[in-house]
């Protein structure tokens, strides 16, 4: 079972799938950077210099709030739409990035399909090669 085990694991397409999770997990990151740090501060200042984060509903509670975190803090029930908005744009990035990538690798992928075609391909009867190669040395000649 182990020896089965082993021979699972060590397949290319286990190993490639957990190089593409830690890849994923390190892309998560830098896309979470861009979108709170880079596109959604300007917009919020071309909007009036708002916080998407702290755009929320509250739900239960008597008193109000003015930021997500003292709501959050007070246990009072929100619906958080300006980090539903935040998420929503992260999934926008990364689909994007990913529909590049395949694109770019299907573009490699067919490049390489034509190179196969074009390349001749060996004869393969004793023959052939035989009539290859004489004719190959009386181009010599």
């Amino acid at each position: 079972m182990l020896k089965e085990f082993q021979k699972f694991i060590m397949r290319g397409n286990v190993v490639d799938l957990a190089v593409g999770i830690i890849i994923g997990a390190a892309f998560t990151g830098i896309v979470d950077s861009i979108v709170n740090d880079v596109i959604m501060p300007p917009l919020g200042y071309l909007l009036g210099g708002v916080d998407f984060s702290n755009f929320f509903l509250q739900i239960s509670g008597d008193t109000t709030y003015t930021t997500l975190a003292a709501a959050k803090a007070a246990g009072a029930v929100t619906i958080n739409y300006g980090l539903f908005a935040n998420a929503v744009l992260k999934f926008l990035i990364v689909g994007f990035a990913v529909f590049i990538l395949i694109k770019g690798l299907n573009k490699m992928t067919e490049r390489f399909r034509r190179e196969e075609a074009a390349a001749p391909t060996p004869p393969d009867n004793k023959q052939e090669i035989l009539l290859t190669e004489i004719r190959d040395i009386l181009k010599k000649k």
